[in-house]
């Protein structure tokens, strides 16, 4: 049996392991583990650049994977202690962006600014216990290639954006986007696709 599924299976020693990687109450990793864990066990391919003020809570039991050529910038926080955060070629994660796992983002794909992508949700349903000690939840985020997310975007838990779609300023996703589309609003609806007959963008009643 390998060892990460031998710690999985034993939860008082998973218990021990996350300890050691995070400290009580926290998100962020320790020291340690950023130094001398995640750069052998993360990738971030060639070209890629991750800003000195970026926030990284990555820990070593989820997968991380920045493409070629891709960027996250300053003030952003990346996050994958729930699920892997992978992000293809040539994508800019604009500054102040939140991701947290998981998430997969494809390539040639454009954050704008203060982007909240969160593949996670708290439980709230049992009113006896604080919410903030109840289980997690998660559900896959997918942006699909070629796709911009305008400033101040959230995508919730669960969402697919498909393959060169727009998202307005300041839209909450709660529901998946066809590909070749625009949506905007809170809750985000569409308001546009491309129409292959006619060439060009069309509005949607």
């Amino acid at each position: 049996m390998p060892a990460s599924s031998f710690i999985k299976n034993n939860p008082k020693l998973k218990k021990l392991v996350h300890r050691l990687i995070i400290p009580k109450n926290e998100a962020r990793p320790r020291e340690w583990v950023k130094l001398f864990v995640n750069p052998f066990v993360h990738t971030q391919k060639k070209g890629s650049v991750i800003k000195d003020r970026t926030r990284i809570d990555l820990v070593p039991f989820n997968k991380f994977i920045l493409g070629r050529n891709s960027t996250i910038e300053d003030f952003s926080t990346v996050n994958n202690g729930v699920g892997d955060l992978i992000i293809g070629d040539n994508t800019l994660v604009g500054m102040s962006n939140v991701l947290i796992g998981p998430v997969t983002i494809g390539n040639n794909v454009i954050l704008a600014q203060n982007v909240v992508v969160s593949g996670l949700n708290h439980e709230y349903k049992d009113i006896s216990i604080p919410i903030k000690d109840q289980p997690v939840t998660t559900a896959l985020i997918t942006i699909e290639d070629d796709c911009w997310i305008a400033a101040n975007v959230v995508i919730t838990a669960g969402v697919t954006i498909g393959k060169h779609s727009v998202v307005a300023a300041g839209s909450v996703v709660t529901k998946d986007v066809p590909p070749y589309s625009v949506a905007a609003g809170n809750p985000a609806r569409i308001i546009k696709q491309y129409d292959e007959n006619l060439k060009d963008w069309a509005s949607v009643k």
